[in-house]
């Protein structure tokens, strides 16, 4: 089977990707590892457990695509306030919408209702899709990559997109490099119901062991449930999941201070090990990489997803712009240009995140000093809080044409 170009991963990146690029008039083929499926949607189903803290440029492609209608219509919980504060001293900080005249800071949603909305848009495009395709073997052939599928099949593309998640099988099997380590952490999420409602308002405590985010949700009118994310050792981690639901809820409670009251309910948790990831270059000849194949940040801030739709939003716009110009789609030269533009975004956020975490866990008290007299300071600021909103919310920056304002 030939394709002009083929995307490996039908997650929220490499579907955004192959709708981006649906009118191209490219033969465009999209492949995953599992089925494809829209899954019914009821109002008052479980909260899944991976959420995004989706930004407003991020909300703007979406919208541009034509799916953003399809996430409000399951479920979205917006947001225009954002509480953090050290758990270990007196500074916090407050980030308001209303600081650069926007109605939200962004939205909160399952990854899932994310998801399922982008497949329905796929289903009435002219993408091909190609569900249950595992990847088996990988190769260069001329100028073409040919994929080899666990069921015997065969691909050719000359160009080939790897948005296959933070474990990509092309990634591997291309050979492409990657700096990367563990973060000594993992990550405890949830959906918790608690005594008081959210306020429409993200909160996060940074706590000796890690950050502990409360992320506002709404199952109808009641706005009481917040997704968790609560970062801490490994060792500290595996004793919480040891808990019954009860002795876990006093605990989160007490984490969290109490802020909205006692946690009344918890969903089932999961556990996931944190690691960053970066590849040292997101491109080959016919190759790139996108969303967390080519790079995978600490949850902190939920930026993940975000990073990922400019990725897939930027490539679109690359390859548009030299179809348009009759340039070779699979060069490095085409292909540099998309490289160029989200590479030195994606290291900065890679590195505001990580120092931000570092700073939180710093330890001498002439640090903790500092940090408590920053966080109050900038609080006073204004306008340099009104900047970060900004740039958050993708107001600002080289954005692609799909997210700009």
């Amino acid at each position: 089977m030939q394709a002009d170009l083929i995307i490996v991963g039908a997650g929220m990146v490499g579907s955004a990707l192959a709708l981006a690029l649906k009118d191209s008039g490219l033969n465009i083929l999209l492949l995953d590892g599992g089925s494809m499926a829209v899954r019914p949607f009821s109002g008052e189903a479980p909260f899944e457990p991976r959420v995004s803290a989706l930004s407003m440029a991020s909300q703007r492609l979406l919208e541009r695509l034509q799916v953003w209608p399809g996430v409000q219509a399951r479920r979205a919980s917006p947001y225009a306030q954002m509480q953090v504060w050290d758990g270990s001293g007196t500074g916090s900080i407050h980030f308001s919408a209303a600081s650069v005249h926007a109605e939200s800071l962004g939205h909160i949603v399952e990854n899932r209702v994310v998801q399922d909305a982008l497949l329905e848009a796929l289903f009435d495009s002219e993408v091909g899709l190609l569900p249950n395709a595992r990847l088996e073997q990988l190769r260069r052939d001329g100028d073409d990559w040919l994929l080899q599928l666990v069921d015997g099949r065969q691909l050719r593309t000359p160009l080939l997109v790897a948005a296959d998640g933070a474990n990509s099988s092309v990634r591997q099997m291309a050979g492409c490099a990657t700096r990367e380590w563990d973060y000594l952490h993992h990550a405890i999420v949830t959906s918790v119901r608690c005594a008081d409602a959210h306020q429409a308002t993200a909160w996060q405590r940074f706590t000796d062991d890690g950050p502990l985010a409360f992320l506002p949700l709404r199952r109808g009118e009641d706005e009481r449930w917040c997704s968790i994310v609560w970062s801490t050792v490994p060792e500290e981690a595996r004793r919480l999941m040891a808990l019954d639901d009860q002795a876990f809820r006093q605990a989160l409670g007490k984490a969290f201070e109490w802020r909205l009251g006692e946690v009344l309910e918890v969903d089932p948790r999961l556990c996931i090990p944190l690691r960053q990831r970066h590849a040292k270059r997101y491109i080959q000849p016919g190759l790139a990489l996108i969303g967390d194949a080519a790079h995978t940040i600490h949850p902190l801030a939920g930026q993940g997803v975000n990073l990922g739709f400019l990725d897939a939003a930027t490539l679109a716009e690359v390859l548009l712009h030299a179809l348009r110009r009759g340039e070779p789609l699979a060069s490095e030269k085409t292909l540099s240009r998309f490289e160029r533009r989200r590479m030195p975004h994606n290291l900065a956020m890679m590195a505001a995140m990580e120092g931000f975490q570092r700073l939180f866990q710093a330890d001498p008290l002439s640090v903790r000093w500092l940090r408590n007299s920053g966080l109050n300071l900038v609080d006073g600021l204004a306008e340099a809080k009104a900047l970060f909103v900004r740039q958050a919310l993708g107001l600002s920056g080289d954005l692609p044409e799909l997210s700009r304002p």
